[in-house]
């Protein structure tokens, strides 16, 4: 129902159509994270039968394939990326057999199911790790990163972990140190060892061949480190990216071990922190065979100060200027995926927009600005109805491991106040993503009938799918006709962009253009009315067709609050 092929070419722009563009030039696809998203079985954890059950919804809304977010056996030290058995499903999720069922549903409504590839490294419980720390000549000791102390026992070098602390964690069996860039229970598997490679290369194929669809792959980038820098002292380490030049020897070699010659439509997608454009060219090349887009960071950066939970400002000048210029850099050569949502992100309403007053008008402006850049939108749950932001009232309330070891380093080691602490935490940390999804306004927000993992947001009774979709003015509503313009208009899916007014501070505007037709949007990114005006505006575009506005009426020269559309000129 879903899988269509486009006409043309990613790399056509105005010049018209010759080639057949790979599916998801015109696909959208939705994230769901399973734990927070429907418990079928009452014990406050979401898993697989509560997906299945939300099948119809996700058909409704017009999604071409979910990406599911871990659902494999592990300790849940960082909400399942810390993997004890790639080829299994948690019993708190379900099983096999019902992963099969769900896949097997999902398919028969068109809809493609992608898993999350976290491969960088594996739980300190995975059985491979078991045999590589158990003695320093057990034929698994490097699948692993190990280093013998430095000087008077310091670490091998200076990185610290993405979770706070040092990345490396000294074994006590072996005497020796183990690479870590995130939980200290998630030990970075050496990829420079080619039958890590092919253990993880036989691994997916395993799950291809049960019928899935691709893979998003986690920090994929980190797989290839700076082998001189593992072992150097602290000072050659200078805090930077550890991406080592390998990666792309890697993803080939991926690609030639698990895509190349299978049929059928699949998606890769790859998680890269740090990246720049030339890297993300090269990376999405499709004649390099490496993956087909990657998840940059760069734009959800641009709100941080020192450090992560040190929020800034809103200014949308930097930010439509970055996600521009990764349109005009990937123009040519490459895709872009396109998101301000997903499981580590706040929620976009509250970051970017304005959560209370023009929540509606907020949440729909982001949408049609997002999905009308050229790329593959990706949907987070919950987004489709304008969930919000969590303000829990303690630091007990949280779960997110990231949050946490950030809030006890600030508070404990650097005396930092505590209330401070948590304002950052409220404003940037991952569970604002990940309270249970808002089905209803019965108890727990109709995600489970048991007390959930963590709790839901105290807004429920006021923002949930039922109530939104009742509205008269439905975030719902509103991304159904963005999913099916995409489906059916070419220019949404591959026009050429060009942003408009790029140092205006409330103006986000631009066009699209494919075969002599253009598309223009017009988005106020303020609580305020706003006048357009600009050469480059048509005298008059009361006779231009409005093809999408989140504001009733024809609209005017004016903008409203919040308003946006998106006109076939």
């Amino acid at each position: 129902m879903h899988s269509r092929t486009a006409d043309t070419d990613p790399a056509d722009t105005q010049d018209g159509p010759h080639t057949a563009a790979p599916w998801w030039t015109t696909a959208v696809v939705y994230q769901v994270y399973p734990r927070s998203f429907a418990d079928s079985n009452g014990d406050g954890v979401g898993d697989l039968g509560g997906v299945r059950g939300k099948l119809g919804y996700l058909a409704e809304l017009g999604v071409d394939a979910i990406w599911l977010s871990p659902v494999y056996p592990s300790p849940q030290h960082d909400n399942g990326y810390d993997i004890r058995d790639y080829q299994d499903i948690d019993p708190v999720f379900g099983s096999l057999a019902e992963f099969d069922l769900l896949l097997a549903e999902a398919h028969e409504l068109g809809i493609k199911i992608v898993m999350d590839l976290v491969v960088n490294h594996t739980s300190d419980e995975h059985p491979w790790f078991v045999e590589s720390r158990s003695s320093i000549d057990n034929p698994k000791r490097d699948w692993y990163w190990w280093r013998r102390p430095g000087a008077a026992g310091a670490e091998p070098n200076g990185w610290g972990s993405a979770f706070s602390g040092p990345a490396w964690t000294l074994d006590e069996t072996t005497g020796e140190y183990y690479l870590h860039l995130f939980a200290t229970q998630q030990p970075d598997l050496n990829w420079e060892n080619p039958e890590v490679r092919q253990a993880v290369y036989s691994m997916m194929n395993w799950w291809l061949d049960r019928g899935v669809d691709g893979f998003r792959m986690d920090v994929i980038n980190f797989i290839a480190k700076q082998v001189e820098l593992v072992s150097g002292p602290a000072a050659a380490t200078g805090g930077g990216s550890p991406m080592g030049a390998q990666i792309h020897e890697y993803l080939q070699e991926m690609h030639r071990a698990v895509f190349a010659g299978r049929t059928g439509e699949h998606l890769t997608v790859g998680e890269m922190p740090g990246v720049s454009i030339q890297d993300a060219v090269l990376f999405t090349d499709s004649a390099r065979a490496e993956v087909d887009m990657i998840f940059q960071f760069e734009h959800v950066s641009l709100d941080q100060g020192t450090h992560k939970f040190d929020p800034l400002p809103r200014s949308l000048v930097p930010l439509k200027q970055s996600l521009a210029r990764w349109q005009v850099g990937l123009a040519e050569t490459g895709w872009n995926s396109l998101y301000l949502n997903n499981h580590d992100q706040p929620r976009l309403v509250s970051r970017f927009g304005n959560d209370t007053e023009f929540r509606y008008e907020s949440a729909t402006l982001w949408a049609l600005v997002l999905h009308l850049h050229r790329g593959t939108p990706y949907i987070y749950q919950g987004e489709e109805i304008g969930m919000t932001n969590v303000t829990f009232d303690t630091i007990d309330h949280y779960r997110d491991i990231e949050s946490l070891n950030h809030y006890r380093e600030a508070v404990e080691q650097f005396d930092q106040s505590p209330a401070s602490v948590l304002a950052g935490v409220h404003a940037m940390g991952r569970d604002n993503a990940r309270t249970p999804m808002q089905w209803d306004d019965s108890a727990h927000a109709g995600f489970s009938t048991g007390t959930p993992w963590l709790a839901a947001n105290p807004n429920f009774p006021r923002i949930n799918v039922a109530t939104d979709r009742a509205a008269a003015r439905s975030v719902f509503a509103f991304y159904q006709r963005l999913i099916e313009l995409r489906h059916t208009d070419p220019v949404v899916a591959l026009g050429a962009f060009e942003l408009i007014e790029p140092d205006h501070e409330h103006l986000y505007a631009f066009t699209r253009i494919l075969d002599g037709v253009t598309l223009l949007v017009l988005a106020n990114v303020s609580d305020a009315p706003l006048t357009v005006q600009g050469e480059w505006l048509p005298d008059d575009i009361s006779g231009a067709e409005l093809l999408l506005g989140n504001y009733p009426g024809d609209g005017s020269a004016a903008l409203r609050p919040w308003e946006a559309r998106l006109y076939r000129l």
